[in-house]
């Protein structure tokens, strides 16, 4: 575990504070949270590489520095109840659940859906509930929300997500082309989306109603 704690230390350092993220909570859950559990074990000694990692199924685990920015960029202060879309390997679910009040996740696949919950069971999580379904559709029967983070590139924010999020919360997404986006920072002003167009960006496809067709 030495080895883990050193590369989780030097993974900190080198990509995460030398581009400039500077939320105190982000980093110190980033030092803490055990990464190299939530990576395919043939993969594990990589897991602390800057750069995304092959989870199975046409899934990733983004990289280390992405996310932290998406983390720092929804401003949770402690209390809030946050949705995401896209579970993967369930390792971004466990920094917002460290840092929020509730995280409610929704994968499309069973399997990688299923792997993240027995994870969260190991790690101790009380706070994270796992769905299984389109995660365009959000899930109207736990809104609003304070926080939405996507986890996979759409071409708009799902208008069903707009609905969920509540009155001046946050939603963070990679918005743009099927193969190149920019990350988005969105406040909800009334029933508007007040847009903040940063870096570009290349995640997974989110398949679904309001996102892409699957094309496998």
């Amino acid at each position: 575990m030495d080895k883990y704690k050193h590369l989780r230390e030097l993974m900190v350092e080198t990509q995460i504070l030398e581009r400039g993220i500077r939320d105190k909570r982000v980093i110190e859950v980033m030092k803490k949270l055990p990464r190299h559990l939530f990576v395919p074990e043939n993969i594990i000694d990589d897991a602390y590489d800057d750069r995304a990692l092959p989870i199975g199924h046409g899934q990733t685990i983004s990289q280390p520095y992405i996310v932290a920015l998406m983390t720092e960029l929804i401003e949770l202060k402690g209390d809030e109840k946050v949705l995401e879309i896209g579970t993967g390997s369930g390792y971004q679910s466990a920094i917002l659940a460290e840092l929020a009040r509730e995280v409610h996740t929704v994968e499309r696949v069973l399997q990688l859906a299923e792997e993240s919950r027995k994870r969260f069971e190991r790690l101790g999580y009380k706070n994270i509930k796992v769905y299984i379904r389109d995660g365009t559709e959000g899930v109207p029967e736990e809104a609003p929300f304070d926080r939405i983070i996507i986890t996979a590139a759409t071409p708009e924010i799902p208008p069903p997500l707009v609905e969920q999020l509540k009155e001046g919360g946050i939603v963070v997404a990679p918005v743009g082309e099927r193969y190149s986006q920019y990350m988005l920072k969105a406040i909800k002003k009334g029933n508007e989306l007040e847009r903040y167009y940063l870096i570009p960006v290349a995640f997974v496809p989110l398949i679904g109603k309001y996102g892409w067709k699957d094309e496998s």
